[in-house]
């Protein structure tokens, strides 16, 4: 990746997508953040309001965007159940409309574009673990269908894109991915589990907490994106980008209530419609395509994880 060109984060103002804004800025480009901070924070970015390469711009990629920049990353869409269940519409249209929003303005200025999708493409999956070939097993008309299909469908557009325009476009699908500046509402199981912990509340599984996740760490989630982003124009994806260490929910509550030394008890609530029962990326094409793997361990994660959560708890609801 060349230095210093402009580049364009959509949803730049939430968990992941601050997280690579101050990663651009370190390498050196201007950061253009958008966002309509439908559930992202203002608190995510504002340490880099006063950054003279940094620039933020308030506006939902479900309408047109007239900027000039050189690569734009499109991670756009609330990404938890708790969020995009809140206005399923919504959720489709970001990810439908926002792709061609995204893809359009990308023809217009001729840059290479990323799409952030998802494993839930997968569904709740007959392969496993999961490679980029495989297919899916998707509800199209169940309650988590907004996301996964609106997913899908986006991924559908880049590559007719690719195909239509000889766009230069990238496609990760991103596996669970956790860290610093997750929203303690989000509902996703990793933020429960801290949150609940350090509150002595209990632990909530769905289930008998037998499914299974791979947890991936937010900075290395963060230098594949880069790294993707950085490979020739023949390199298209989709790539899954995640960590191949697989644990049952039941596991990970166990660890964040020895790690937090809490006295929270774990009780089970009945299975959500169309959970996936296991979800494990294999990550042949990354090490190969981009010379990638995690390499933070899932405990080390959750020390830093609990210490964020634990200052945010502490600060007044007002302040965060």
């Amino acid at each position: 990746m060349e230095l210093g060109r402009r580049i364009l984060v959509a949803g730049g103002a939430g968990f992941l997508g601050s997280h690579l804004c101050e990663r651009l800025l370190d390498q050196g480009h201007e950061v253009l953040c958008v966002d309509n901070f439908f559930t992202s924070s203002r608190r995510n970015i504002e340490h880099m309001l006063s950054h003279p390469r940094f620039e933020l711009m308030r506006h939902d990629v479900t309408f047109p965007l007239y900027v000039e920049v050189d690569e734009i990353y499109n991670l756009a869409c609330p990404a938890s159940p708790v969020h995009y269940q809140f206005d399923p519409v919504q959720t489709t249209k970001t990810s439908v409309i926002g792709a061609i929003n995204m893809l359009g303005l990308a023809k217009r200025v001729k840059a290479k574009i990323l799409q952030a999708s998802t494993s839930e493409v997968y569904g709740d999956p007959f392969e496993h673990p999961q490679t980029e070939s495989y297919w899916g097993n998707v509800n199209p008309i169940g309650i988590r269908s907004c996301y996964d299909e609106g997913k899908r469908c986006a991924e559908t557009l880049f590559f007719d894109y690719r195909r239509q325009h000889k766009l230069a476009i990238k496609v990760v699908r991103i596996f669970n991915t956790y860290g610093p500046r997750m929203h303690p509402n989000d509902g996703r199981v990793v933020s429960n589990f801290i949150v609940q912990a350090l509150q002595g509340q209990d632990l909530t599984i769905y289930g008998d907490g037998q499914q299974t996740r791979s947890f991936c760490y937010r900075d290395d989630l963060i230098e594949a994106m880069i790294r993707v982003m950085g490979t020739t124009d023949e390199v298209t994806g989709p790539i899954n980008i995640g960590n191949p260490g697989e644990f049952t929910i039941r596991q990970l509550a166990e660890l964040v209530i020895e790690m937090t030394g809490s006295k929270s008890k774990i009780i089970s609530l009945p299975l959500p419609s169309d959970d996936p029962k296991q979800r494990r990326p294999d990550i042949t094409q990354a090490k190969a395509v981009l010379g990638w793997e995690p390499v933070t361990p899932l405990r080390a994660g959750l020390e830093k994880t609990i210490t964020y959560f634990d200052t945010l708890l502490s600060t007044p609801a007002s302040a965060r």
